[in-house]
């Protein structure tokens, strides 16, 4: 059985899961709470280094920022992803303004940018905001490429 190594949705605490039982609602070792919020979670630039640095999971991540119109029709979307996949992904926005460095760091030009990026490397990208279906689409493709 293999241990993965997986961030808090709470308090960003490492824990070690067997991937088996990554669906059974696993408990954070120290703040208690599930590992897993069923829903995005905002990173700034030090917690967005955090889950590259610790996350074994692959990271979908919505590059956004509060005024750009097709970020917010995206939301919904995005949102209802992580409801339905995650634990098989973790589902982090980012906002451009409020991480800088990070939007620096992935060379963010455009808003809404889409990434699933796993150990530190981009698998995926993907300018613009997807309806739903397409959204789910393009996310099956990159995280199960075998089907």
């Amino acid at each position: 059985m293999a241990v993965i190594q997986t961030l808090c949705s709470h308090c960003l605490t490492a824990n070690r899961v067997d991937e088996d039982r990554l669906t059974e609602g696993p408990k954070c070792g120290k703040c208690r709470e599930s590992i897993y919020s069923a829903q995005p979670i905002s990173a700034n630039d030090s917690q967005f280094t955090r889950w590259l640095e610790r996350e074994q999971l692959p990271l979908v991540v919505d590059f956004w920022a509060e005024w750009c119109g097709p970020c917010q029709s995206f939301a919904p979307g995005f949102a209802r992803a992580a409801n339905g996949l995650e634990p098989i992904a973790r589902f982090i926005k980012v906002n451009t303004e409020q991480a800088p460095q990070t939007a620096a760091q992935f060379g963010i030009r455009s808003i809404p940018t889409l990434m699933v990026i796993r150990g530190g490397e981009v698998l995926a990208q993907q300018a613009g905001a997807l309806p739903y279906p397409q959204f789910l689409q393009w996310l099956n493709g990159v995280l199960n490429p075998s089907v």
